[in-house]
């Protein structure tokens, strides 16, 4: 039998290249090698009350774009968080083994306290839980995360250990996060600084539906400077972003001349650029064409998501039955 794998990703709308190739790159290795339970956490974006229409156009988005980049619904269970009530059920019994203290500790809770100081609910306070249940209660062992997310694997193995102990069973285990390789891969940014994510602004990020002339302009703005002014000069971090990005989509013998390039002092940003920015569009036109295609199949995504929850409701009631007994909660 083959171990089980859980992740998810919030419905934010247009998916940008640091979501394909931060998180969906794993799912769709992942769902040859493991069972795979990937899904669509509608629930976790309620903490900042989108707008219903938003939030449905956004699952959908989010749904076609998964399935564009390769997840295969007959290969993995694809769902959409909220389609699956035994969640909600496990997550309000998991409260109960989770203290105030340490979820007030955890980084991103103290960060969203200071970017919304207007909206700080318990929904982000529990959020941690959340994440655990979306992991326990498919018993997975491999979770693929970012770093910054460790801590959140982490706790997810203290509150099943705390259930463990409480009630003098070994009835979860321990899940680890998971990515193929050294390092989860990062997209840097088009602003020249960190990885890409819309927080920085709409120039700053590649999208999956992006067109080739979008693709270029934005390409064509990204920060240099005026180049290296003897052999071995360290690259500064926007022109470092620009070699990583070319790094994903560009050949090793390309990636190789420009390196050589800025090792003669010789190299042309503008010219990297329009490279980097042909490489991109290949890169992404097959799968721009398949979200064009799936977004007019409506009778398609609703049977993946009618099959997806199906699916992960069948699991999700077997840990919700015996977490019921193990409590003594007699079933209903």
């Amino acid at each position: 039998m083959r171990e089980i794998a859980v992740s998810g990703v919030r419905p934010t709308g247009k998916q940008h290249l640091g979501n394909y190739l931060g998180a969906v790159v794993n799912f769709v290795r992942m769902q040859e090698e493991y069972d795979g339970y990937f899904f669509i956490a509608d629930l976790h974006s309620l903490t900042t009350h989108p707008r219903a229409a938003d939030l449905q156009a956004n699952v959908r988005q989010t749904l076609i774009e998964y399935l564009a980049c390769g997840l295969d619904p007959d290969k993995c269970t694809l769902f959409v968080q909220s389609h699956v009530p035994q969640i909600s059920e496990l997550y309000l019994i998991f409260n109960m083994f989770a203290y105030d203290g340490e979820l007030h500790k955890v980084p991103t809770f103290k960060d969203k306290v200071r970017t919304q100081p207007d909206n700080v609910n318990a929904g982000l306070l529990t959020y941690p839980v959340l994440m655990a249940v979306d992991i326990l209660i498919h018993h997975a062992m491999k979770v693929p995360v970012g770093k910054d997310q460790m801590q959140h694997i982490e706790m997810t193995r203290n509150f099943g250990n705390r259930f463990n102990h409480t009630y003098g069973v070994e009835y979860f285990k321990e899940p680890i996060g998971f990515n193929y390789g050294d390092a989860p891969l990062s997209v840097p940014s088009l602003d020249g600084e960190g990885k890409m994510s819309k927080s920085k602004g709409e120039n700053t990020v590649i999208y999956l539906m992006d067109e080739p002339d979008a693709i270029r302009k934005k390409i064509m703005k990204a920060p240099s400077d005026s180049g290296p002014k003897e052999p071995g000069q360290p690259k500064t971090e926007a022109v470092q972003n620009l070699f990583d990005l070319m790094k994903l989509v560009s050949k090793p013998d390309v990636i190789a001349h420009y390196d050589q390039a800025y090792h003669d002092c010789a190299i042309r940003y503008g010219d990297m650029k329009k490279q980097i920015a042909e490489d991109m569009t290949v890169f992404l036109t097959p799968i721009r064409e398949r979200i064009r295609e799936i977004s007019a199949d409506q009778a398609y995504l609703t049977r993946v998501m009618e099959e997806g929850g199906e699916k992960a409701r069948a699991s999700a009631q077997k840990t919700v039955t015996e977490v019921r007994e193990i409590i003594g909660l007699k079933s209903r």
